[in-house]
């Protein structure tokens, strides 16, 4: 029988008065890069979301000293302290951005079946996702995708990385930070 999936809503109230600054990390495995908390407190960003895989409970305790934290349970994460799927939104004045959020959402570009029906039933426009350690950002379908890479322990030739979410009053934007430079990053080619 499979376990049962929990889950949770949540919103946190930005600036209505600018743009605001959202960082998303995934799989640190307990252990972020070491640049992370410095490139993170420079970027000063309203939340951080932590798209699981986190390891050692640690870890979230010191990135709520930068921000405030929302996190979901990766597959490496004991059951009960974080939810398997976060629905979050972030309102700004009158706008709002809803994001779901849970760790396993892809198979390769393209969005699990399940996943994209639950976030649709959520009427979220924004799935963050972890896993892959792979960052990407894509449109399936109706539905924005994004998974931040991973700023944990490097896996195989993929870059350690984390994502933003830059929500104005033009849109939101989605970006990549090279952990090691601290400067923005782009998928080679």
């Amino acid at each position: 029988m499979p376990a049962r999936v929990v889950k949770q809503a949540a919103t946190f109230a930005l600036r209505a008065d600018g743009p605001a600054t959202i960082a998303v990390v995934a799989d640190t495995h307990s252990q972020p890069h070491a640049r992370t908390h410095d490139h993170l407190r420079a970027l000063a960003p309203d939340a951080i979301l932590h798209a699981g895989d986190i390891g050692d409970s640690r870890v979230i305790a010191e990135l709520a000293q930068i921000a405030p934290i929302f996190t979901v349970r990766g597959n490496i994460d004991g059951h009960g302290e974080f939810p398997d799927v976060l629905t979050l939104d972030l309102m700004a004045g009158e706008r709002r951005l809803r994001i779901y959020m849970t760790h396993i959402a892809v198979h390769g570009p393209r969005l699990r079946a399940e996943v994209a029906r639950a976030a649709r039933a959520e009427k979220a426009g924004l799935v963050v996702c972890g896993h892959s350690h792979v960052p990407f950002m894509g449109q399936d379908r109706d539905l924005t995708v994004f998974n931040p890479g991973s700023v944990g322990p490097r896996r195989f030739h993929l870059p350690i990385v984390f994502g933003t979410i830059a929500i104005t009053a033009r849109g939101v934007r989605l970006a990549h930070v090279d952990c090691e430079t601290g400067q923005p990053w782009l998928p080679p080619g």
